[in-house]
């Protein structure tokens, strides 16, 4: 990827306090009887890339809604940039990138026109647009598309060029939320790559919403796991992972509950084993620091109690078991309808 233009480097924000880009203070939000975030407390440092992870439902789009001024809290004060965002939400709006789930085009544009329009509301210079519309079409693989309609562009394709848009003003903090749903595994990861060298050369701060457990794993620096409008869990991932234990031995059951129940029993007992659950599945995770002495123990002591198995694997700890420790379930990830998929190469 070229090197970022001088042009396209965030401008300075103003910030109560320069540590802190995004704070919340007992954020809630409640839709009459259904209590979507529960009192969240958030301290996103200057030049982090923070993520947010929580099944669908748990609480993350409202959460950024809040803190994007989309949404009123119930309760609770939020600030993003130094501003707050109940009685600064216009200057807050203006110092922020966001790109939502939803991609607000309007269809009867072409790309090139959209990011037109898109730097004229946030007051780019005049004689910096061109320059920067041509380099973000090219960062999201639009360059050759720019002046089709969006209409004819797919659910991928228009994702992104809602990020482009979130870019065309440089802004010193971007929310994403759930950025990458819908994109090819290429587009993902060039995606990635790019929002790394903003982090990285220019210290622009993100709040990443995802469901994909290694785009969490690979960009954070810090997450956080929402379930039920709460954050049960947070820190970086290598120090979440390290709460987990090692290893994890994962291993299926044909039968239903009763026989996960069975085999947890069997194995929660033997040596050097730390803990055992239900994974949220068909099967049982174990888990504890020394896999390669404990797998020949557990093949034993499920044989010992007659019940067959398959799929027996040992691998590292992820962000995935993470996730199931804190919140009971596996990570279920986004399918390709509600990413809208990329279209026979549209």
């Amino acid at each position: 990827m070229s090197s970022i233009p001088d042009i396209l480097r965030p401008a300075q924000q103003h910030q109560a306090d320069a540590e802190i880009a995004i704070r919340a203070d007992g954020l809630t939000k409640h839709f009459g009887d259904i209590h979507a975030v529960n009192g969240i407390d958030l301290r996103v440092r200057q030049g982090q890339i923070f993520g947010f992870l929580g099944q669908n439902g748990s609480g993350k789009t409202t959460t950024v809604r809040m803190l994007t001024t989309l949404l009123r809290p119930t309760d609770g004060e939020a600030w993003v940039g130094g501003l707050d965002v109940r009685h600064d939400a216009q200057r807050v709006r203006q110092s922020i990138g966001v790109a939502l789930q939803e991609a607000g085009l309007d269809l009867l544009q072409t790309g090139r026109e959209l990011l037109r329009l898109s730097a004229r509301l946030y007051n780019v210079p005049r004689a910096d647009i061109e320059a920067r519309i041509s380099y973000l079409l090219e960062v999201v693989d639009l360059a050759g598309d720019a002046n089709r309609r969006i209409r004819e562009y797919s659910g991928g394709m228009q994702r992104r060029l809602d990020l482009a848009s979130a870019l065309v003003h440089s802004p010193a903090i971007i929310f994403l939320d759930e950025p990458t749903t819908g994109l090819d595994p290429v587009s993902r990861q060039y995606l990635w790559e790019y929002i790394e060298r903003l982090n990285k050369d220019d210290g622009v701060t993100f709040f990443l919403t995802t469901q994909y457990l290694e785009e969490a794993d690979m960009l954070c620096d810090e997450i956080a796991i929402l379930d039920a409008g709460r954050i049960v869990v947070q820190g970086s991932p290598r120090a979440l992972k390290a709460t987990v234990s090692d290893d994890v031995i994962s291993f299926e059951l044909g039968d239903g509950a009763r026989q996960r129940g069975r085999a947890i029993a069997a194995v929660s007992g033997l040596p050097l084993v730390d803990s055992a659950r239900d994974d949220g599945a068909d099967g049982v995770a174990i888990y504890t620091k020394s896999g390669t002495t404990v797998f020949p123990t557990v093949v034993r002591a499920l044989d010992d109690a007659g019940l067959p198995f398959n799929n027996l694997r040992l691998a590292n700890a992820t962000l995935d078991d993470v996730f199931l420790q804190a919140t009971g379930s596996r990570m279920e990830p986004p399918s390709a309808a509600e990413g809208g998929g990329e279209g026979g190469g549209a």
